[in-house]
């Protein structure tokens, strides 16, 4: 199996923590997104306990919102002694909501606009993470107006390529967020932020990509960062007290991929800092990290029910699934990768070629292209698995069909944290 929480019972039924497939379906429908807690309070302690044992104190994770937001997964992550960072207004409410606290909240975006800038403040987030200088400019006024001294980190983009999907790689020099280092517009960013009075600068952002396996590229990003902050020492007399490094190791989604080690990879990134700060009698900063994928990608998985099958004699054969591209965008924005297995019969020899197909009136509609599954009949049930990270948040009401329910499972019990939508639910912001 792809994850040690998966496994086939007696019955030759897939099961995920512990619990049949077969069952989650029958109770709580499908599609339907299932998360294991298990497996996330796993993720979460194997970062925590890493950046405590390896990188300078003080150092932490945070969780990445983009991945997955929803308020019964906040408990979860504080729990388990993660922070979090946010991107929008929307996700600032879900983890309130959630309980989660405001000061361990780090506000993302390129676009903030100065609503958004008014209630961030307002909700007491504990730091920006600053995209621009206009940015920085509104952030200082709003600050100054409520009586406030807000906590920065500067985001600049190294120039770095990490050999990862060009739709996810954020750390190149064209790109649309940060301030490129190379044109030496970084530095002026800085300059002007020190002079602001109403924001407190503790250090630097970057973040260059995604689905990123080792940690050879965040190496090559910390000499950069590493030589940034000395020229900013040396010129303006700024020393930078957090190095935020940003997100994107990798999950398995299909046995090829390689496992990830994380402990080692942090353990390697920490060396190479503390190497390179002595090499330049650097004081060593708190590291932050964000990880998204990498904490709740492995712990989903999705379940359809088969509509049918239709084969295109000379062609292929389709089968067909009651979700697809409005509950799993990523294959047809950018033919992401997924293990599709028949969660009702296991042990069936797997010998029928066919391309999995959603139900949206799209022919790039497609869960997977060119798998093999037993011949398929209308109500067997498949599983894709690695769907916990950008596949609930990214989710449509394209053609109008209602979003799945989300069902967390730990211990061996299953409760539902998000209903399914309802026909009411899509009409109900309309007048």
């Amino acid at each position: 199996m792809l994850y040690e929480n998966l496994s086939v019972n007696e019955k030759g039924r897939l099961c995920v923590g512990g619990l049949d497939t077969v069952q989650l379906a029958a109770e709580f429908g499908a599609p339907l997104y299932v998360l294991d807690e298990d497996r996330v309070r796993a993720n979460c302690q194997r970062y925590v306990q890493a950046m405590q044992a390896y990188l300078p104190a003080g150092s932490r994770p945070l969780f990445a919102g983009k991945a997955l937001c929803f308020k019964g997964l906040y408990p979860v992550l504080e729990e388990e002694g993660m922070e979090a960072d946010v991107v929008s207004p929307g996700e600032i409410y879900t983890a309130l909501a959630g309980g989660f606290p405001p000061e361990k909240l780090y506000f993302h975006g390129n676009n903030k606009t100065d609503e958004d800038i008014q209630f961030a403040l307002s909700s007491g987030v504990g730091c920006f993470i600053v995209d621009n200088p206009l940015e920085l400019r509104r952030l200082d006024h709003y600050a100054g107006t409520m009586g406030k001294r807000q906590r920065v980190l500067l985001r600049v983009t190294p120039g770095i390529d990490p050999h990862t999907l060009q739709a996810i790689n954020t750390g190149r020099i064209d790109c649309q967020f940060g301030v490129p280092i190379e044109t030496g517009q970084a530095e002026r960013f800085v300059a002007e932020a020190l002079t602001l009075e109403h924001l407190e600068v503790e250090g630097f952002h970057s973040h260059i990509g995604s689905q990123i396996f080792e940690a050879a590229p965040f190496c090559d990003a910390v000499d950069i960062l590493l030589d940034f902050a000395q020229g900013i020492r040396e010129k303006l007399g700024f020393t930078a007290r957090v190095l935020n490094l940003g997100g994107g190791f990798g999950v398995r989604y299909q046995e090829r991929d390689p496992v990830v080690d994380i402990p080692g990879n942090i353990r390697a990134l920490a060396e190479h800092l503390t190497a390179g700060c002595a090499a330049k009698d650097y004081p060593l900063p708190q590291v932050l990290l964000e990880p998204g994928r990498s904490i709740v990608g492995d712990a989903g998985l999705t379940l359809y029910r088969v509509g049918g099958v239709k084969t295109i004699e000379g062609y292929r054969s389709y089968v067909t699934v009651n979700g697809g591209m409005t509950d799993n965008p990523r294959y047809a924005l950018y033919q992401a990768p997924y293990t599709v297995l028949p969660a009702d019969r296991m042990n069936d020899q797997r010998t029928f070629r066919c391309s999995v197909a959603g139900r949206c009136c799209e022919s790039g509609d497609l869960i997977q292209e060119e798998i093999d599954l037993p011949q398929m009949q209308r109500e067997d049930l498949l599983a894709v698995l690695t769907t916990g990270a950008y596949n609930f948040t990214m989710a449509s009401n394209y053609n109008r069909l209602c979003r799945p329910a989300l069902v967390m499972v730990r211990g061996g019990k299953a409760r539902l944290a998000v209903r399914r939508q309802t026909f009411e639910d899509l009409t109900a912001c309309e007048l």
